[in-house]
């Protein structure tokens, strides 16, 4: 703990020939090496506290500052060393300040009152009109958000975890405020009741009320020009800039908003981007990206989704208000001026085109095109699969996770097939051969949902969903071929056994972690009970979830195996299991290679030559991807030699 003296008589004197004021000089305490040197101008009242001021700031330009303070009223204030405080038009009260920290040119930074700094705030996502309120909070995960917004119909479990927020919200309400260490504000408007993360930068800020700015040093936070946000939180690593404004908003590690962004009532988790547009009672899951101008995302959750320009929904039917929301399930995109009247859901890795109000569920039908002609709905199942566009989607998201903390809040799972999807392309199957038993399999049309589905798109979804299970399931079993230790094929037979205590039943995408339904349940129970009372402790639990993945997944796919191939992996025998390792690598190739001529048709509408398409680095990672998929056939079936 820092020790302060009060001043002297001689420091006294110095100050106040430096047109420096107290209220009560003895209310003013120093460091034990303080020197009056480095302030002028200075109006002290309440109780101060100063450090040494020995640094020097080198700014953009060459410009060199002394730290110190010049022209500033402070009320209630401590500064720690080497802080650097010029120009303050009103006044700074109420507020600890950090080394080595810089502030110029602002108008006024206060806390009033006892404040939780955007902690407890409600966001009314989804329905706006209420109803999937999500307490915000600096620990927020997108896991938890997902609780308390999807679990509507679990009261007892919702005042446990109210209860638990509420907890953490108490010990962080104080009625003094927190600027970190090695801070810079400069050139800012109004600051009230805002709390500030070390290593954080806010520029040019025009408004900032009720929140918390969670930088850290290794993922320091910046806020631009012209900013203006209202009971808020930002996580660490993120950046809001350029005009944008929003009110009753989390902003999660590592998101980017820009360019005059807005946002209502709004939940951006982990790497979402938002530049131009507009959102409103949104819940956008990691990787939630709009780019452009006219484009409004409203009552709808999202993630690992991009919204193409002018792409919007609609949230009521002009009867009751707006009391509708929407799904669109993981990797779904919407094309240039697409609109959705909600309620609807949207599958997995779906691409939307055009205008569509009939509120179609194509859960069950992942990976679809939906392409509205003449206001009808046609849909393409599976049609995803083989675009190169969703493949290098999946190729990016991990290598573009900006995230720089080891403190990471949101759990995600970047598989573009799981038991999530393959769950649903299961039922698709079934779905399409339904439809194929009631209308005829000579059918030319087959009316789902509202929509119409072509025979020739049937009977291509149902070829590329079952590529694609052959190709998940069979990675799941070479996974877990090539991590067992075996000699023979009873040992393989033992191997095989799953020993994980999740897995069975039905998954879900948990706002980007991918879980057993059975293991979500088990978190709403101690939740409900009160085993889980800390929201520290909810982050660990949701994050030992998501590494017991593989092992979760081996549990499903085991008894997926048995069902869909018809066999006994307890009694397979050695001939059937390479049977089974052969419809995979035949189903990887197969899509690999429509993936290539999905690429080569682009690559000719660009009027590209083929020895371009051939050197391209993605064209090169597909064939690159079949060979190492065929090696490693190879090397499984030497295995099962043994």
């Amino acid at each position: 703990m820092k020790l302060y003296r009060n001043l002297t008589n001689e420091e006294i004197s110095a100050l106040t020939a430096q047109m420096c004021t107290s209220s009560d000089w003895s209310s003013v305490k120093v460091a034990q090496d303080f020197s009056t040197e480095y302030i002028r101008y200075a109006r002290f009242s309440g109780n101060i506290f100063l450090g040494a001021f020995r640094k020097e700031f080198q700014l953009a330009g060459g410009i060199k500052k002394h730290s110190g303070l010049y022209h500033v009223t402070l009320h209630n204030v401590t500064v720690g060393d080497d802080c650097c405080i010029e120009n303050v038009k009103n006044y700074i009260a109420n507020y600890d300040i950090g080394e080595g920290t810089f502030i110029e040119n602002v108008d006024i930074i206060l806390t009033d009152a006892h404040s939780s700094f955007g902690n407890g705030v409600e966001v009314s996502v989804l329905n706006e009109t209420g109803g999937c309120e999500v307490v915000i909070y600096d620990r927020l995960s997108a896991q938890t958000a997902y609780l308390m917004a999807k679990f509507r119909d679990c009261p007892d479990m919702l005042s446990s975890l109210r209860r638990t927020i509420g907890g953490y919200v108490d010990k962080i309400t104080s009625s003094t405020g927190t600027i970190g260490t090695h801070v810079m504000i400069a050139d800012a408007g109004y600051i009230k009741n805002v709390r500030i993360g070390d290593y954080c930068k806010i520029e040019g800020a025009s408004r900032l009320k009720n929140g918390s700015i969670n930088s850290t040093s290794d993922a320091p936070v910046h806020v631009g020009v012209n900013v203006i946000g209202d009971d808020f939180i930002i996580s660490s690593g993120a950046s809001v800039e350029d005009g944008v404004t929003f009110s009753r908003c989390f902003i999660g590690q590592a998101c980017r908003l820009g360019h005059n962004y807005s946002a209502t009532d709004s939940l951006f988790f982990s790497n979402c981007q938002g530049e131009h547009g507009e959102a409103c009672a949104v819940f956008a899951g990691p990787f939630t990206v709009t780019h452009h101008k006219s484009t409004l995302l409203i009552a709808g959750m999202f993630s690992f989704m991009n919204a193409g320009s002018g792409s919007n929904q609609s949230n009521h039917m002009y009867k009751l208000g707006p009391i509708h929301h929407g799904l669109m399930e993981r990797g779904s995109k919407t094309a240039s001026d697409s609109y959705i009247l909600w309620p609807a859901k949207v599958g997995a890795f779906s691409l939307v085109m055009g205008r569509h109000v009939s509120h179609q569920d194509t859960s069950d039908l992942p990976f679809s095109y939906l392409i509205e002609q003449q206001n009808t709905t046609y849909i393409m199942p599976g049609a995803n699969l083989k675009s190169v566009g969703t493949i290098r989607d999946a190729k990016k998201w991990p290598t573009r996770d900006r995230r720089s903390s080891a403190d990471r809040l949101d759990q995600i799972n970047f598989n573009l097939l799981s038991p999530f999807v393959i769950q649903k392309m299961l039922r698709g199957t079934e779905i399409l051969k339904s439809l194929q038993r009631v209308a005829g399999v000579d059918s030319d049309t087959y009316t789902y949902q509202s929509g119409v589905i072509k025979r020739s798109s049937l009977l291509k979804g149902l070829e590329y969903y079952g590529m694609a299970i052959d190709k998940f399931l069979g990675n799941s079993l070479i996974s877990r071929i090539m991590r067992s230790k075996f000699e023979g094929l009873d040992q393989l037979r033992q191997a095989l056994i799953p020993d994980a205590g999740y897995g069975d039943g039905e998954w879900a995408d948990v706002a980007g972690m991918i879980a057993p339904n059975t293991a979500l349940d088990d978190v709403v129970k101690d939740i409900r009970n009160g085993v889980l009372t800390d929201v520290d402790e909810l982050n660990v639990r949701f994050a030992g979830i998501h590494a017991n993945y593989y092992d979760y997944e081996w549990n499903w796919a085991y008894k997926a195996i048995e069902d869909y191939y018809e066999v006994d992996l307890k009694n397979i025998s050695a001939d059937k299991l390479r049977e089974l390792i052969g419809r995979w690598k035949d189903s990887v190739v197969r899509l690999d290679r429509l993936v290539y001529e999905d690429a080569r048709k682009d690559f000719a509408l660009s009027s590209m030559n083929d020895a371009s398409l051939e050197s391209n680095p993605f064209v090169v990672s597909i064939h690159d991807h079949i060979r190492s998929k065929t090696d490693l056939y190879a090397e499984v079936i030497a295995r099962l030699q043994c």
